[in-house]
């Protein structure tokens, strides 16, 4: 049964995480750097779970939680006051029904309009390649 939702939330989160993405590009990394104070549940590649309250996430996706309850697969939970999992060993988010998604996938950081060509800076001899002789 965990199985069937966890699918349905991620499809439900995927098609909204598109419609928010055909407005505006957002970056998946993005979304869950909006996670912060919330407590979510992450599934490893290895089928380790992790349950806690999420502290930050960087923009290797390394996810920084506090409050953690580490189930390993066919052994007991372990409780741990700070757990940092590297971004690469995430297999699966899942997040609280509470969660506003329409609010967390608007992406809100500023462009910078792409800069054309600086005038000035070359030298006009091809690439510099060290101070030269002397």
């Amino acid at each position: 049964m965990a199985q069937v939702e966890r699918l349905t939330l991620l499809q439900v989160v995927g098609q909204a995480f598109r419609a928010a993405n055909h407005l505006g590009s957002m970056r998946l990394v993005r979304f869950l750097m909006k996670l912060s104070n919330e407590t979510v549940v992450v599934e490893l590649k290895n089928s380790t779970v992790v349950q806690g309250t999420v502290t930050g996430v960087d923009m290797s996706m390394n996810c920084h939680m506090k409050n953690i309850k580490f189930t390993v697969k066919g052994k007991p939970p372990v409780s741990m006051d700070h757990l940092t999992i590297r971004g690469n060993n995430i297999r699966y988010v899942i997040l609280p029904d509470s969660i506003p998604l329409d609010t967390l996938l608007v992406d809100d950081s500023k462009r910078l309009p792409k800069a054309g060509k600086e005038l000035g800076t070359g030298r006009g001899r091809g690439r510099g390649r060290g101070r030269g002789r002397g």
